[in-house]
């Protein structure tokens, strides 16, 4: 995504303050920076705006539109910023910094960013930082580096340590340990918030005194800052459902009452229940949500239209309301329709993040195209256009598939794939990759040079084994490649999160194949998302204990309310499992 159009494009240099040297992984060195050689900022809050604008700074990656929409949902305004002056002449400034840590500060040094940012904070202005708008706030970052960061706090910004046997990227609704008086957290105390990254800082004597609240994964990492005025966090707010919106509220306002719920005793990371809408248009070209038994969307009637189960706009708010940790868009024309000309979806993805607080992701038609005139667009392209357009997280499917073989009979990764563009530019937690297989059974694992388990229950000719094949183009083409060996290259390739589905329990009500989830969760070390066959509220305690799946996915029961999201979640507490309530 290309940056927003900055006036000021001379690159400030760090000059060293001071000749302390931070060692990171691998023996990489920070230096810390915290002074600028170059003219000094007076700063100057702005006058006449009522207190209801808020000066938003999107230097151009990711999804913004989210806390644009938390922003006016609050009743704000936003003025953008335009010039290093804009920050300087901020009454509050949010900065919800997305991607990775090298591109960003390459804007901010660039555009002159940086140094007004620095000025702004070291006087005390109100400001926000959100996910990576904290981590830039350290000394430096190893992603990709050592990179230098903007220096005001002490550390280097490292990577999860997933030896473990912690996922990573961690993904999913935590709880914080709050340290000291926090302002704008005091609602959140026992609520989960939204976690989304690979890298984290950590508590350390020299930074002590900027902390106001902790995560544990793992270890203990910094979930918040607070100096005065100055707050970070490295969850996302405007994710975090009513908890985000307190906090935000909090920051925008802080004399607001907002009343904390009761009964929420968060304390671990949440086993995540997530609704599934899939968006095609009907016979009559308008858009809805369908669902396939099978993948097969249509009714057996005489007239054999497509299943209407709702609007999707619609159905979205619903289950946000219900208690939807997050949803999940699979635009099933995609394979059939040029993505950056799927407007209506486009403007689902619009009018659903504008009172929809929990992550969206959606799937569907991206990849590399060549249009009728020419004109080659590229998956990254399309992929910027979803995230604009309110996507936090977008889904592979066959594209992923074909980059996986290719990368398995070369051992070379190009970088050329969509899932190595997108995970390059947004992050890896900002792709997902959907794998489509079906069982084959077979009666010697020999037979075939994919990996095959022995099943509980035999095959039809009493097979006691089988194989997962991948298959593209919505379940139609099956491929040479197993769904074990796809997610292993996946995850090489550079997706943050696998969504597994399952043909063979499609629309079936019989539960997940645990079988399946078992093989692909124990062979990765980032998160499952378990999907098809769900048909009650026994299938998700029983894919979260059998398996370490991080995440279950559900479509036709809920659309068709057989199932409510809250019965599930009152069940997964009953059975001790932690979930968001």
């Amino acid at each position: 995504m290309e940056a927003a159009p900055f006036v000021n494009a001379k690159a400030h240099p760090f000059r060293s303050s001071s000749p302390a040297l931070l060692l990171g992984r691998n023996g990489d060195i920070c230096r810390r920076s915290l002074k600028f050689k170059s003219r000094k900022f007076s700063v100057r809050a702005a006058v006449n705006d009522g207190g209801s604008v808020v000066t938003l700074l999107d230097y151009g990656a990711g999804n913004v539109r989210s806390v644009r929409n938390a922003i006016r949902f609050l009743g704000y305004d936003i003025k953008d910023v335009q010039t290093p002056e804009d920050i300087l002449n901020a009454n509050r400034l949010i900065f919800p910094g997305v991607g990775a840590f090298a591109a960003a500060m390459d804007v901010l040094n660039q555009t002159g960013m940086a140094e007004a940012l620095c000025t702004y904070i070291e006087n005390g202005r109100p400001f926000l930082g959100i996910c990576l708008g904290l981590q830039l706030l350290f000394e430096c970052s190893e992603e990709n580096g050592p990179v230098k960061g903007l220096g005001l706090i002490p550390g280097v910004v490292g990577r999860f340590d997933s030896s473990s046997g912690f996922r990573v990227p961690h993904i999913g609704w935590n709880a914080v340990q709050i340290t000291k008086d926090s302002g704008i957290l005091d609602d959140i105390g026992g609520r989960h918030v939204y976690f989304v990254h690979s890298y984290r800082a950590m508590p350390s004597n020299a930074n002590k005194d900027w902390i106001s609240s902790t995560c544990n994964y793992g270890d203990n990492f910094i979930a918040s800052i607070r100096r005065g005025n100055v707050h970070a966090v490295q969850f996302h707010p405007e994710k975090s459902g009513n908890a985000g919106l307190s906090i935000l509220r909090r920051f925008l306002d802080s004399k607001s009452d907002v009343t904390k719920p009761a009964g929420r005793k968060a304390s671990k990371l949440a086993k995540r229940v997530i609704a599934c809408l899939d968006v095609r248009t009907n016979d009559k070209g308008d858009l809805v949500v369908t669902k396939g038994d099978q993948y097969d969307v249509r009714e057996h009637t005489k007239e054999n239209e497509v299943r209407n189960l709702g609007k999707p706009v619609e159905l979205a708010g619903q289950y946000y309301k219900d208690g939807a940790d997050e949803i999940s868009f699979l635009n099933i024309t995609g394979f059939r329709d040029f993505p950056l000309g799927d407007l209506p979806m486009l403007q689902v993805l619009r009018n659903t993040s504008e009172n929809v607080f929990v992550p969206l992701t959606v799937g569907g038609g991206i990849r590399d195209f060549t249009d009728g005139n020419g004109r080659h667009y590229s998956s990254l392209e399309v992929a910027s256009e979803y995230f604009r357009s309110g996507a936090d997280k977008i889904s592979i499917g066959s594209d992923a598939v074909y980059a996986a073989e290719a990368y398995l009979k070369t051992g070379v990764k190009t970088g050329k794939s969509s899932l190595e563009q997108i995970s390059r530019v947004y992050g890896n937690q900002a792709v997902v990759v959907s794998i489509d297989p079906r069982r084959v059974y077979v009666k010697d694992p020999n037979e075939v040079e994919c990996k095959a388990i022995k099943v509980i229950i035999p095959g039809p000719n009493g097979e006691e084994y089988a194989w997962y094949q991948c298959t593209v183009n919505g379940g139609r083409e099956g491929r040479p490649i197993g769904a074990y060996e796809l997610a292993k290259a996946v995850e090489d390739l550079g997706a943050g999160e696998i969504l597994l589905n399952c043909i063979d329990r499609d629309g079936q009500g019989t539960g997940f194949d645990i079988e399946l989830i078992k093989l692909i969760s124990d062979a990765v070390t980032i998160p499952v998302i378990a999907s098809s066959g769900a048909g009650a509220v026994e299938h998700f305690s029983e894919v979260f204990t059998e398996t370490n799946a991080s995440a279950a996915l559900a479509a036709g029961i809920f659309h068709r309310k057989e199932v409510p999201i809250q019965s599930v979640k009152e069940h997964l507490s009953k059975e001790a499992i932690e979930v968001r309530m």
